[in-house]
């Protein structure tokens, strides 16, 4: 099993910078990317950014390329994603999650991704 824990969210004006982090713990191994997605009241979860684990190639939504970079230590099993210039409609519950997924459109639909973390909430005034 997998376990993912998020942390760094919190209250921040518009224009503002947070960096969010995630940790994994047990079956690491095999792990095709990680992927940061978010989901505001009343509304879906969507994908934010994604990255894959051997390459380190990243995928960003539209909404957020150029103010969020997602990062990663594979050393420490971690995934950051810095956001910066925070705009109100960027307020949300921000999920972290693992896929162990193959093939050539890996990681690119939110079914991909198998484990979850339990949430860190951004809140922007």
């Amino acid at each position: 099993d997998v376990q993912l824990v998020e942390s760094g969210g919190g209250s921040v004006r518009a224009g503002g910078s947070l960096r969010l982090s995630c940790t994994a713990s047990g079956y690491i191994r095999s792990r095709r990317c990680m992927g940061w997605f978010r989901q505001a009241p009343g509304k879906e979860r969507e994908g934010a950014a994604v990255i894959y684990t051997d390459s380190g190639s990243t995928n960003y939504a539209d909404s957020v390329k150029g103010r969020f970079t997602i990062s990663q230590d594979n050393a420490m099993n971690t995934v950051y994603l810095q956001m910066n210039s925070l705009k109100p409609e960027d307020a949300a519950m921000y999920y972290c999650a693992a896929s162990y997924c193959s093939g050539v459109y890996c990681c690119q639909v939110k079914g991909d991704f198998s484990f979850w973390g339990q949430g860190t909430q951004v809140t922007v005034s």
